[in-house]
């Protein structure tokens, strides 16, 4: 008989505990569903309840999102969480697999495919590749130390206030329908109940960590970056919003360090989350293309 949801699993990486949603059907092709910044696993419950029969959907909670441990230091790098996937593909026996992913969850999909190309069956990333180059070169006109002491500043703001509490569930429910207005209220209530936690004296409270808005300033180049892109060898389908903020690789230039595996889709009447935005299309041309 098919479970009603899916169970809660674990695995350790770099000394910490991470969750995962696990929707069974074991003996079917593996396929995770990576999510994104301050997002959590069981936002992809719609998706995986249409993937599931036909596929064995895995669906993390990044390390300081949803119900996987906080970092003692606070500091989230990429390379960190491109190291759990890892642990996690490995840990599971699942290469290769298929990766659908959502903003940050689409940039660890991403390098990890480059860093391990025979790995990935094929991918698909929903505004994943990270800053445009529009906003890399502008960016750039801060010098590197200044960032470093910026990054700095908002650690330091960040351990010096608890995490915003909301009075009321239903405070919270406004404040995730604000940053979406695409979502129904359904999908909003849905996300707010798995994204929050209740707190002793009864207010609620987001479950990811404040420090992941100290983003590091640690990381690959951007040679090394496109590089990691160039090695890609999976058929790829990048997806974009024509309502969001992130900007099309087709028409910045970033698609051309892809292979002749990679094509873009982009949506109207869709943001930044275009799984949600424009769920039924989205599924539609999702199975299609990882059939």
């Amino acid at each position: 008989m098919d479970l009603i949801g899916p169970t809660s699993q674990s695995f350790i990486s770099q000394r910490t505990k991470l969750h995962y949603a696990d929707w069974g059907n074991h003996d079917a092709p593996p396929l995770i569903l990576l999510h994104g910044g301050r997002d959590h696993c069981r936002s992809w419950d719609w998706m995986a309840e249409k993937l599931r029969k036909n596929w064995h959907v895995i669906c993390p909670d990044l390390r300081g999102h949803g119900d996987s441990e906080w970092t003692n230091t606070g500091v989230y790098q990429v390379s960190g969480y491109v190291y759990d996937l890892a642990q996690l593909i490995h840990q599971l026996e699942l290469a290769p697999v298929t990766i659908v992913a959502h903003s940050l969850g689409g940039n660890i999909a991403t390098r990890y495919a480059g860093l391990y190309p025979e790995n990935l069956r094929k991918l698909v990333a929903i505004e994943g590749l990270g800053p445009s180059p529009k906003v890399m070169d502008k960016m750039a006109e801060t010098p590197w130390y200044e960032h470093r002491k910026q990054w700095m500043e908002k650690k330091r703001d960040a351990s010096s206030r608890l995490p915003r509490r909301y009075d009321t569930f239903e405070s919270a429910l406004d404040r995730m329908h604000e940053a979406n207005s695409y979502l129904s209220r359904e999908q909003a209530e849905h996300l707010t109940r798995h994204g929050t936690i209740r707190n002793e004296d009864g207010t609620w409270s987001w479950k990811f960590d404040p420090h992941l808005h100290a983003w590091p300033p640690h990381d690959l180049t951007h040679a090394q970056i496109e590089e990691l892109w160039g090695r890609v060898s999976c058929p790829t389908l990048l997806v974009y919003g024509n309502d969001s903020w992130a900007s099309n690789p087709e028409k910045d230039g970033r698609m051309k360090h892809f292979g002749d595996n990679v094509s873009v889709s982009a949506y109207d009447r869709a943001g930044h989350w275009v799984h949600h935005d424009r769920f039924d299309d989205f599924l539609a041309e999702v199975e299609a293309f990882i059939a």
